[in-house]
């Protein structure tokens, strides 16, 4: 009962700041060109109570008001405007000063385009402030993109990929980070993917069928980074506490040899009552330090929790903005190639995120605190802006926005009769889409997804 009051808490907080900035964008442009705001409310549903003209009311809208109502209604999940004149195209109507259709067609595009703009300053505004205040971010992340584990029987393994190959290109693009290497291969999953990798200062060409795992069908390749282990927790009074060893201590190597996160746990669990010496980096300084793990049943213990190495990321504050350009730039490509993907069948129903994926994920941020909490926000923000400009659907402001840009070409205004029917359509198709996704959203927590629906 607290986790699912928790996840629609964390929904209702996280989707109510992504809707309200992208509804004041189109509130804020629409009052600079004068146009008249009927109503920005707080909320959709009935309306609980308002002010407008300065005067509080409950419930109705007083009759005579000529300013904006801001209500508060009864869902407080997401905001809206309403503009006068709005989706009114009939061409004879009475147009007044403040009426939108009165206003030009560049008015009218800036309008339009404000929510999604606002959404992306959001999403920049808020990467800009995490990476000023600093977050910590596994280190192999932006390390070069060299092999260090191959999983048995994995994709790579099939391909002929060995540990030390350094990845130097996928899919044609370039890739400089194990960060561009999860994207590159977690957004094809299931398919064939030509990679080149330099290898004793060659490049040499390789084919790989990736494949997929979790719920939302994840490109899996079975290759790792050389990721350090680091020390998180020590245990009061445990083998590992004895020998010195001390939290943000780094793992370089056991008995002289490298050894790396997912070959860690292993050792140890394999060597109980038998002494090893750590080769450890504590602040710059290079420790051996014997250790013994102690048996536990039929495994040996230290007494550690460990993660992969991190670091700090912290950045000045011009350089904080910059690089949040670019991180939300790359993710601009991101959003759009996976748009692209649904339509060319390279991306996965799976990976689209309804409601009750965004609930699940905004309740998991939620835990983890402000700053994740703020990372997940930028992120639905940047994705919201970029939908509303790229979704091909005629109540999507970036339809408009290209139907403006159309009229204003040819010097003509499409006639309202076809504006309404492509309005129609749009509305049917939002509908059909919004019921996909959330039904989508159930279906991934089946065993077999959609499969599961299939009786033989």
């Amino acid at each position: 009962m607290v986790n699912f009051l928790g996840t629609i808490l964390a929904f209702v907080i996280v989707f109510f700041i992504v809707t309200f900035v992208h509804e004041f964008g189109h509130f804020f442009m629409a009052k600079l060109f004068g146009v008249r705001v009927d109503a920005f409310s707080f909320g959709i549903g009935p309306r609980l109570f308002g002010v407008q003209n300065g005067k509080l009311s409950f419930f109705k809208v007083p009759e005579g008001g000529t300013g904006t109502d801001y209500r508060v209604s009864l869902l407080p999940v997401i905001c809206y405007v309403k503009l006068l004149g709005e989706g009114m195209f009939e061409k004879d109507r009475p147009l007044a000063p403040d009426d939108m259709m009165s206003k030009t067609r560049g008015q009218r595009f800036l309008i339009m385009a404000m929510g999604s703009i606002m959404n992306i300053l959001l999403a920049v505004i808020l990467v800009a402030v995490i990476n000023g205040v600093g977050t910590r971010a596994d280190e192999y992340l932006e390390e070069k993109p060299v092999i260090g584990r191959i999983e048995t029987g994995s994709p790579a393994e099939k391909a002929g990929l060995r540990i030390d190959d350094e990845i130097v290109r996928i899919a044609g693009h370039p890739v400089t980070t194990w960060s561009d290497v999860q994207l590159a291969v977690g957004s094809r999953p299931d398919r064939l993917i030509k990679i080149e990798i330099r290898r004793d200062g060659q490049i040499l060409p390789f084919d790989l069928r990736s494949e997929s795992v979790t719920k939302y069908q994840m490109g899996y390749a079975g290759f790792q980074a050389k990721i350090l282990t680091q020390i998180e927790m020590v245990v009061s009074g445990s083998p590992a506490e004895k020998a010195g060893l001390k939290r943000g201590d780094v793992i370089l190597g056991i008995d002289g040899k490298s050894i790396y996160f997912y070959k860690f746990l292993e050792t140890i669990q394999k060597s109980p009552g038998k002494e090893l010496l750590f080769t450890v980096d504590r602040g710059g300084q290079t420790l051996t330090i014997p250790v013994t793990p102690r048996r536990e049943g039929e495994v040996g213990k230290i007494g550690i929790a460990q993660v992969p190495k991190s670091v700090i990321k912290k950045y000045p504050f011009f350089a904080a903005i910059g690089q949040s350009i670019k991180q939300n730039l790359s993710n601009v490509f991101l959003v759009v190639r996976v748009i692209r993907g649904l339509f060319t069948g390279e991306t996965p129903t799976s990976q689209l995120g309804g409601p009750v994926a965004i609930a699940d994920f905004s309740y998991a941020a939620f835990r983890l605190g402000l700053v994740p909490l703020l990372g997940w926000i930028a992120v639905l923000s940047l994705q919201l802006g970029v939908i509303n400009i790229v979704l091909p659907i005629p109540v999507a402001d970036g339809f408009q926005m290209f139907v403006l840009a159309v009229e204003a070409i040819f010097r003509k205004d499409l006639g309202p009769k076809f504006r309404m029917v492509l309005m129609s359509i749009g509305w049917v198709l939002m509908i059909l889409l919004t019921v996909f996704v959330i039904l989508n959203d159930f279906i991934k927590k089946l065993p077999h997804g959609w499969g599961s629906l299939v009786p033989f």
